[in-house]
């Protein structure tokens, strides 16, 4: 009986260190999204670059997690939410991962545009990131504290995020059809839009693993 109180000690133990990780490299790569967005907006290119090279230790953080998952499953088995906790963290990191490299891809392009003055305030990408950004940190929330995510919620938010991407699309085709020298920097304004809406997906699919390791329910963020 003492051994087994002592097993379970023990992986209550690596369980909480895979779910501190995991929102450790969450908050990572939420902040590499949000950075790349200041820096666009700013036209800081020395922020851009510190979200660059950010690429490196979110990787190092996916290897680790991935391994960390897998060695608990091969020395508990674990059964029922327990495992359905390890499965969603290892879900959970690859949606990350996919964030924090668009918050990389989004610097590349902010080191590309800096040197030339921004088109309408960049139109609606601000305000499109701050929804994106809402739609992560409520799913890393969810995840830490175990509680049922709001998917009703993620649905609205997720809805207006691919609103804004049509805008978006719709306002800079009309400045680069006004004067073609708005063209490089209107066609980077539709990437960063288009990857922003990329993110949205992947808070959906973290908020939907997350419900799923809640409630042992499937849900499907439409």
């Amino acid at each position: 009986m003492m051994k087994k109180i002592e097993m379970r000690s023990k992986f209550d133990e690596q369980l909480k260190e895979i779910k501190d990780d995991v929102i450790e490299m969450g908050e990572l790569a939420k902040e590499m999204l949000k950075e790349s967005i200041i820096a666009l907006k700013n036209q800081d290119v020395k922020l851009a670059d510190k979200v660059y090279d950010n690429k490196k230790k979110l990787m190092k953080m996916d290897d680790e997690i991935e391994h960390h998952c897998l060695q608990t499953i091969s020395m508990y088995q674990p059964m029922a939410k327990d495992m359905r906790v390890i499965g969603a963290s290892l879900k959970l990191i690859t949606y990350i991962t996919r964030i924090g490299r668009y918050g990389k891809d989004i610097a590349k392009f902010v080191k590309e545009i800096a040197d030339k003055p921004q088109i309408a305030k960049l139109v609606s990408i601000p305000h499109m990131s701050d929804i994106v950004d809402s739609m992560i940190s409520d799913g890393l929330r969810s995840y830490k504290k175990g509680e049922p995510v709001d998917i009703k919620s993620f649905c609205n938010r997720d809805d207006d995020v691919d609103a804004l991407r049509d805008t978006i699309f719709r306002e800079a085709l009309t400045y680069m059809m006004q004067d073609s020298k708005n063209i490089k920097r209107c066609m980077y304004y539709i990437m960063i839009a288009r990857y922003l809406e990329r993110c949205a997906d992947h808070a959906c699919k973290i908020a939907e693993k997350v419900s799923y390791m809640v409630t042992g329910g499937r849900v499907e963020i439409k």
